[in-house]
């Protein structure tokens, strides 16, 4: 059965149901989406990710190894997390457990373990991660270009936190943020499985009632800066990471999102035989892998990508994905680059859609991006028939792509060091 959307009045809330019948296993998938309720929502630096870390230790009654026993006795798998734009709760079981896994998830909204215990132990285990992160240098440059792309907004923030922001928190914190984004008027349902559509229903309309309503808010959109800045960042390391990024002016509403993907998949997106892998790893050999995509969201879109290099080469690296970047925007792409990236966009599809989380999936980001159903199928139509003048056509006209900005973590320099 495919993939349709359909509305359900809760209270006074017309509330947005995406789904799929699917009886190949006799599993059920449910997740409740909150819009406006993820990293770019918190008022605190990590508060987001704590909140679903507190949701994620049980109910006050049960406590959290109480709770997780219950689930755990009847297969159920029940879990929070965030993203940048959503909050998201996850609750899959096999169909005869689906019901009691839905009063597990009731019991849990009606709840939540908000005991200074259990905040005592999701801050201890995130300030012990923050603090191995430390050592990540793949983290702290993807911090600093985000920090650097977007100067002072809430994007350029660590959403998921500093040591001193999650030491701060406190149950007030998480208790309100809670309250005051996960409401039945913020939600998109996304279910699918072993069940019928009117059962999906009457399941949501068992669970959204819990919740209260909320003020709604509307995204908020941050450009990327075109400055052309490096920063670099010393740290006591063996290797270079480098971290890169651009604005890409291009809104996630434009049709042709196929020429991005393209776009996209031919300049770092596609491993080996793209640009960057071609020209840095392969015919030069300073890395074992160059990456970039051309992110287009709600909140921002922008041309992000990374790779790693010895010290010695760090600069001629950097200078390489400069050049590649220019080359790329200056001249456009060969007709043999378009035929090989249509054949594997086009031929990997059924990769793509071949389980029912993926089609839930995909379905979901549709309807989010007010988009029609079925709308990537159509624009994999657009990819087999589009032609080479078309993508150099597109291509050169986003020459804001080669206004690069760089974040860089490199071997601190040592005073009375002998060379």
């Amino acid at each position: 059965m495919a993939e349709m959307v359909k509305e359900i009045t809760i209270k006074d809330a017309q509330v947005p149901v995406v789904f799929e019948e699917g009886n190949f296993i006799p599993i059920v998938s449910l997740q409740l989406v909150f819009t406006h309720a993820g990293h770019l929502s918190e008022h605190k630096e990590g508060l987001a990710d704590i909140s679903a870390k507190l949701l994620n230790e049980g109910t006050q009654k049960e406590g959290s190894v109480g709770f997780a026993q219950k689930l755990d006795d009847h297969a159920v798998e029940l879990s929070a997390h965030v993203g940048r734009e959503t909050f998201v709760f996850e609750l899959s079981a096999l169909k005869s457990e689906f019901p009691y896994a839905v009063e597990r998830l009731k019991e849990l909204l009606s709840d939540p373990n908000y005991t200074k215990e259990a905040l005592a132990q999701v801050k201890r285990q995130k300030i012990g991660w923050l603090t191995q992160k430390k050592s990540d240098f793949d983290y702290v440059a993807s911090l600093k270009l985000r920090e650097t792309l977007f100067k002072e907004t809430a994007l350029g923030k660590p959403y998921e936190g500093t040591i001193e922001s999650i030491e701060a928190m406190k149950l007030e914190d998480i208790q309100h943020f809670i309250a005051s984004h996960l409401g039945y008027n913020n939600a998109i349902v996304v279910i699918g499985g072993a069940l019928s559509y009117e059962e999906a229903s009457n399941y949501v309309k068992d669970i959204l009632p819990l919740l209260a309503k909320v003020e709604r808010r509307a995204s908020e959109y941050f450009s990327a800066s075109d400055k052309k800045e490096t920063v670099l960042v010393p740290e006591e390391t063996q290797q270079a990471y480098i971290y890169f990024g651009a604005p890409f002016n291009y809104s996630y509403q434009e049709k042709d999102q196929y020429k991005a993907k393209i776009a996209e998949y031919i300049l770092g997106g596609g491993g080996f035989g793209s640009r960057l892998m071609e020209e840095i790893r392969v015919k030069r050999g300073l890395t074992y892998g160059a990456y970039c995509m051309l992110r287009r969201t709600k909140y921002a879109s922008y041309l992000s990508g990374y790779l790693q290099t010895k010290l010695s080469t760090q600069e001629e690296a950097k200078a390489l994905v400069q050049e590649v970047v220019e080359n790329f925007v200056t001249k456009g792409i060969t007709a043999k680059e378009l035929a090989s990236a249509k054949q594997f966009l086009v031929g990997s599809e059924p990769l793509r859609v071949e389980t029912l989380s993926q089609r839930l999936h995909r379905a979901f980001n549709e309807y989010y991006y007010g988009r029609p159903l079925g709308f990537s199928k159509e624009q994999l139509k657009k990819i087999e028939m589009v032609t080479l003048e078309e993508m150099n056509q597109f291509i050169t006209s986003h020459k804001e792509l080669s206004a690069l900005t760089f974040a860089i973590v490199t071997q601190k320099k040592h005073k009375n060091r002998r060379e």
